[in-house]
């Protein structure tokens, strides 16, 4: 199966998100699309009220870029991470009427990249929602691991969301590439929650808190490599 491969570029949130939102509303084929962010960014699910979970006083003063997204899902921060986003028309073989076959198909191949990345055997699919720390935990993609996430000892490095329809599948993606910063997060987030410990004690990122602008870069086109031939070689 040959897949069209869409980089977008440098956009603001909103404006990555209505491509997406674009994309599907006329998809045919399946499509890999790549893009960036403008600046600091965070997402969060269709049904999200992010004011309850973030402090839009201080979000805005540290200008974070908010936008909707039109899959489901809670806050992801777009600023440690490289994202994606798989798009699969219903009238591919891979297509699946249920949501979690969907999730392995895509992690599947996101768990193949991150292992040929890291030369790191013993990633796998998580087999079950893991216990969140308390509820503002289960809104925060990268603080609780779900099923079908890409874990290694527990941690993961992979989050996802998802739209389906009769057109097909949206997924829209997140591979964690650096550590949550602690204090940047005691900032963002409402007080009195364990998201902050949980994101940390949660996420495997590919590198370490020092990793360079230019190791980042470097470590964005790998992936976008990888999971392109990924994707291939589970489609034939």
């Amino acid at each position: 199966m040959q897949w069209k491969v869409i980089n977008s570029g440098i956009s603001p949130a909103k404006k990555n998100m209505e491509l997406d939102e674009e994309i599907f509303a006329s998809l045919e084929e399946p499509t890999l699309h790549f893009y960036e962010w403008e600046s600091d960014s965070a997402t969060f699910g269709y049904f999200v009220d992010p004011g309850k979970y973030l402090d839009l006083e201080k979000a805005q003063e540290k200008k974070l870029d908010l936008a909707r997204r039109p899959t489901g899902g809670g806050v992801v921060f777009h600023i440690w991470d490289f994202a994606f986003s798989v798009l699969l028309p219903s009238s591919s073989e891979h297509f699946s009427r249920n949501t979690l076959e969907n999730y392995h198909f895509v992690n599947k191949a996101v768990m193949e990249s991150v292992k040929t990345f890291l030369g790191e055997e013993e990633f796998s699919l998580l087999k079950d929602d893991a216990e969140s720390y308390d509820k503002s935990c289960e809104r925060f993609c990268m603080a609780r691991p779900t099923k079908y996430d890409v874990v290694l000892l527990g941690r993961k490095i992979a989050g996802a969301a998802q739209r389906r329809d009769k057109k097909g599948f949206l997924h829209q993606g997140s591979i964690a590439i650096l550590p949550p910063d602690e204090d940047y997060l005691r900032e963002v987030l409402l007080p009195n929650t364990k998201v902050v410990e949980a994101m940390q004690n949660f996420t495997y990122p590919l590198l370490p808190k020092n990793g360079s602008k230019n190791e980042c870069t470097e470590v964005k086109r790998q992936l976008a490599y990888l999971l392109e031939k990924n994707l291939s070689e589970l489609s034939l």
